[in-house]
């Protein structure tokens, strides 16, 4: 009788095999929407095709087109790779607190814990910190999953409180002392001879060509992030302000943005913005995010000026969050990849 790995997505054998998970991933589906309602939370569904998928230097995105039948020029459009856009053009209509169970896609994004399309889960509340969002993520966690979850071999109890650690205490922790904010100039720019500086001193010398987000980067990967989310659940927060993305620099401590992330059984599950309000300097990231795009990779689309006019229209001070439901499922129903999390598997991408 053959493997069933070897038969195609749509054998009974296949399917047989996900199902229990399946299953799993459809009650959590209720759960999800059944926590966010009894909080005040109202649903919404936006645009997946849209006229930029989001700023993410490094997201490779799957691009389209609108033909109008009557003629007329065509219209480049994106697939979303997150719906955090088009939320937030709602948020400053005054929706109030939302959430999103949105299919997104993000090209070339292949392995166990990765897919070309996938689920976030995002949600929005104005007029609450970060410290406030995180509360409810930890309640959110424990409404849904059992109290213990599993990934690889790393076991979390989710009946112990989370971690909270700043970035900066957890380089000084798990990367031989380094002060990572002391590489990060007033201006909330990365100086890479600073970092360089730091790491040799470390015991952790960087790469010929690495710049302050490489280095950064591949050390945050594998020093910082194996020990996080292990036997409890950790928030990392505070980032170095380089990589603010959407959030706000911290007022107290400009070198530092407001965001966490969020790590269960050593995965990381989500990502989370005190979300920057100031149009101008919305703009400003944004210009710089274009013109990096173009450096390394030699493609991209333009700045979402619709947005930054919503922006300077006016959005209320918000907390909000990105959660890969994905990971989620694999996390309540104990399964080794997100691809056993899906109806039909990895079909029809070559994973």
């Amino acid at each position: 009788m053959p493997d069933p790995a070897i038969l195609p997505e749509w054998h009974p054998r296949r399917l047989a095999a996900r199902l229990p998970a399946l299953r799993r991933r459809a009650r959590l589906l209720a759960e999800t929407r059944a926590f966010f309602a009894a909080r005040g939370y109202t649903e919404v569904e936006t645009p997946a095709l849209v006229p930029a998928p989001g700023m993410e230097v490094h997201l490779a995105a799957f691009r389209s087109e609108f033909r109008p039948m009557l003629g007329g020029e065509a219209v480049p459009l994106w697939l979303r790779t997150s719906p955090e856009l088009a939320i937030k053009r709602l948020l400053v209509a005054g929706c109030g607190p939302v959430f999103e169970i949105a299919r997104v896609w993000r090209n070339g994004e292949t392995s166990p814990r990765h897919a070309p399309e996938f689920t976030m889960l995002e949600w929005y509340r104005p007029g609450v910190s970060l410290d406030a969002l995180m509360d409810e993520t930890e309640a959110y966690l424990r409404a849904v999953l059992p109290p213990r979850v599993a990934a690889a071999g790393v076991e979390t109890d989710l009946t112990l409180p989370f971690e909270r650690l700043s970035v900066s205490e957890a380089f000084r922790r798990h990367a031989g002392g380094l002060d990572i904010l002391a590489t990060v100039g007033a201006d909330g720019s990365g100086n890479t001879e600073a970092l360089h500086a730091a790491a040799r001193a470390a015991g952790l010398p960087p790469r010929a060509g690495e710049n302050w987000e490489d280095l950064f980067f591949r050390l945050l990967l594998e020093r910082v992030e194996p020990q996080l989310g292990r036997q409890r659940a950790t928030f990392l927060t505070h980032w170095p302000a380089p990589q603010a993305a959407l959030a706000r620099r911290d007022p107290a401590e400009p070198r530092a943005a407001l965001r966490f992330e969020l790590f269960a059984a050593g995965i990381e599950l989500a990502n989370a913005f005190d979300e920057l309000t100031d149009a101008a300097e919305q703009a400003d990231r944004f210009a710089q995010d274009v013109a990096e795009r173009q450096r390394l990779y030699g493609e991209g689309w333009p700045v979402d000026g619709d947005f930054l006019a919503a922006l300077g229209h006016g959005m209320p001070a918000t907390a909000g969050i990105a959660l890969g439901f994905d990971r989620l499922a694999m996390l309540a129903a104990g399964t080794d990849t997100v691809a056993g999390t899906l109806w039909l598997g990895a079909w029809p991408y070559p994973l």
